[in-house]
């Protein structure tokens, strides 16, 4: 990129920024993608520029990046505490800044919103691009209002980058090149040939502090809601021609809108459940109703299951189950997809095939596909043999990969408004049932591999 893009980063002096977006940041220049960036903080802290700069160096030494690099962005970088919500304010940040601005809403929904009103009020600069943070909203009502009030500013849909990171993850970008460049899955990847579908994202690691966000959240909100329903329209989605930002958004949100809950049946189609005292690792961990912040009241899930189908040609008829949880002791984190018997297996056989199953891991990085051989020594038994693959991690994190797309101005890892809007509806009967009451509150012991009724 031959001139400097503008990253101005709203909630500069937040969690998010330190921990995830400028390391992020320093793996994607230590790649040497030829990007520079003008790095711009802007939050409510009132930090001196010196604060800032200490946690730019860090942050971006985390993440590789290089001692020039490092050093070009410390000699420009400025800080400037601010109302995101004021016009006057947003205005003073942005109306010196020439060529293309990035600016980024590293805060919560509401204040994002806040803010958007008031880019509403102001005169924009031309080649502005808007990065909003998940999550998009906090119902399918907000969702909706969110992007109605986007649509008002002068600023084309391409230039609104709905932030998920799970789709910088390399394992979740490899789903395209193993469907569609693999002649061993496409022609299989459908409802005659496929039984079942998981998608686990399990931590080992509980709140954390992070109960300001969480509480209000969940797990389903969290997870499911936003980054594992992504993941499912990648993995299920008709075949595309061109891997583009117009054609892979087009078909992950024509899968979305085939998703339904299975059966339309909140109560058997969801479960939900809460961790109480136990240990994970050499960590203690409390009840999550006693963690600091927890409010007992909200009754928020700490592990959420849904079961969805897609009313399709290709998919009906197949459960795809999501699930997510936190304090969980085998933190897995995969995509399973089960196929079905074969029709007949020959006489003769002491025993029937086993099935053959594809498990793409998110996290380690990994690829096995189980098969049916024979028994060593008794060529009439069959077993399972596994092939394993390590897929190497990219050296470059999701945050990076995802500003290297907003940066270059490409909306190829950007959610649309519409897809948006679609992974609300699809969750929103769970979450009404669930405030209804109608589906109970399991429990688990943090640690253990969740409850045991679930099992």
């Amino acid at each position: 990129m031959s001139e400097a893009v503008n990253l101005v980063i709203l909630g500069a002096s937040g969690d998010l920024t330190h921990r995830l977006l400028l390391p992020g940041l320093g793996t994607l220049l230590k790649a040497d993608h030829g990007i520079t960036v003008h790095l711009i903080g802007a939050g409510a802290e009132d930090w001196d520029q010196s604060h800032w700069c200490e946690t730019v160096k860090a942050a971006l030494n985390e993440g590789g990046c290089s001692a020039d690099e490092l050093q070009t962005i410390l000699e420009t970088t400025t800080y400037s505490t601010i109302d995101a919500s004021s016009g006057d304010d947003l205005t003073g940040l942005l109306k010196d800044l020439q060529g293309r601005t990035v600016l980024y809403f590293a805060l919560p929904p509401a204040i994002t919103m806040a803010a958007c009103k008031a880019l509403a009020d102001i005169t924009l600069p031309e080649d502005l691009f808007l990065a909003i943070e998940k999550p998009f909203g906090t119902d399918a009502e907000s969702a909706h209002a969110f992007n109605q009030l986007l649509a008002h500013l002068p600023l084309p849909e391409s230039h609104v980058f709905r932030v998920d990171h799970y789709l910088g993850k390399a394992t979740v970008l490899n789903l395209v090149g193993l469907r569609f460049t693999n002649r061993l899955f496409e022609p299989v990847w459908n409802a005659t040939n496929i039984e079942s579908i998981q998608i686990i994202s399990d931590e080992e690691l509980a709140l954390e502090g992070r109960a300001g966000y969480y509480d209000r959240a969940g797990a389903l909100k969290d997870m499911i809601q936003s980054h594992l329903l992504l993941v499912m329209a990648l993995l299920c989605m008709e075949e595309l021609a061109t891997f583009d930002a117009f054609e892979l958004r087009d078909l992950m949100a024509h899968l979305l809108r085939s998703t339904h809950l299975w059966g339309d049946d909140p109560v058997k189609a969801s479960r939900r459940a809460r961790y109480t005292a136990g240990k994970t690792g050499d960590e203690v961990v409390p009840d999550y109703v006693d963690e600091h912040g927890v409010d007992p009241s909200r009754n928020t899930e700490t592990l959420a299951e849904m079961t969805v189908e897609i009313r399709n040609a290709r998919w009906a008829g197949v459960p795809i189950t999501l699930r997510s949880g936190k304090a969980l002791g085998d933190g897995v984190r995969q995509i399973t997809v089960v196929f079905r018997p074969i029709a007949h297996t020959p006489v003769g056989f002491h025993d029937d095939a086993p099935r053959n199953v594809v498990v793409i891991g998110l996290s380690p990085e990994y690829l096995r596909v189980q098969l049916s051989t024979n028994v060593d020594g008794d060529r009439l038994s069959l077993e399972p043999t596994v092939l394993d693959a390590e897929l190497g991690e990219s050296p470059i994190r999701p945050y990076g990969e995802i500003l290297a797309h907003i940066l270059a101005g490409d909306p190829l890892l950007s959610v649309r408004g519409d897809v948006a809007e679609d992974c609300w509806r699809i969750v929103t009967p769970v979450l009404d049932a669930w405030a209804a009451g109608t589906v109970p509150m399991d429990t688990y012991v943090a640690g253990s591999a969740g409850p045991s009724t679930w099992i």
